[in-house]
């Protein structure tokens, strides 16, 4: 090797494999963004068909995460006020009069084969978290709800710890609130049910109608950011070898 050139092999042995990394891990987010838009995509399709009637016990277990997420779905049943879940959320665009801090109320369907199915009736306010203070919602007998099908929250690491004594819960986990109401696991269909608006008692609590359909995605700015600074390792690299090799160094 020529003398000239010895300088720059410790540099390039470095720059290399960081060069291939930042290349890698644009490439990864390229493919992100296509898997993201993709599952935006199908996901508006999925939420503008009509309801569908829930699916028979047999398969839930079977049903995807992912691809039954946000399906629209029409259940018949009677509610179980007295095992009602308050998962905390903060509304800050909300589609109905309340907002703010509060709770999504999370009330047992029974239906007429026995099975469960936890629906999401809405969002209150704190000061509402007592259902008597919002008695025209505690509505007795059989009732058609629609609402859209939604997966379980799984706990982060900086998710509060629910407050079983108080019945205040963080994530919608259907097997935690299952276990919470007293409900046989393989009874409960493994996804609540997020009422619509038109499932909001003439009270106007629970408010429904209050999903977001949104998703993060933030894959081409992370695809941009990668592949800038792939290009300016190699144009201080450039650089830096132009001013060794012309000995400026």
């Amino acid at each position: 090797m020529p003398s000239s050139f010895r300088p720059l092999v410790w540099p390039t042995a470095a720059a290399v494999p960081v060069l291939a990394v930042l290349i890698a891990l644009g490439a990864w987010q390229v493919e992100r963004l296509a898997w993201k838009n993709a599952l935006v995509a199908a996901v508006e399709d999925r939420t503008a068909r009509p309801p569908a009637i829930l699916p028979p016990p047999a398969v839930w277990r079977a049903l995807d995460q992912d691809g039954f997420d946000f399906t629209p779905l029409i259940v018949t049943g009677r509610f179980l006020h007295d095992r009602e879940a308050h998962v905390f959320a903060v509304l800050t665009s909300p589609r109905g009069p309340f907002g703010g801090q509060g709770y999504r109320i999370v009330t047992p369907l029974v239906l007429a084969d026995g099975t469960t199915v936890l629906v999401n009736r809405g969002f209150v306010p704190l000061d509402r978290k007592d259902p008597a203070t919002r008695k025209d919602g505690q509505i007795d007998g059989n009732l058609t709800i629609s609402g859209l099908a939604r997966r379980s929250e799984p706990s982060g690491s900086f998710t509060p710890a629910d407050d079983r004594v108080r019945n205040v819960w963080f994530t919608r986990d259907v097997g935690k609130l299952a276990e919470a109401a007293g409900l046989p696991p393989d009874r409960v269909f493994p996804f609540t049910l997020d009422a619509l608006a038109s499932a909001t008692p003439s009270g106007g609590l629970p408010q429904g109608g209050e999903t977001i359909v949104a998703f993060t995605n933030n894959h081409l700015q992370y695809a941009v950011t990668w592949f800038g600074l792939a290009l300016t390792l190699v144009g201080v690299y450039g650089v830096f070898a132009w001013k060794r090799l012309s000995g400026r160094a």
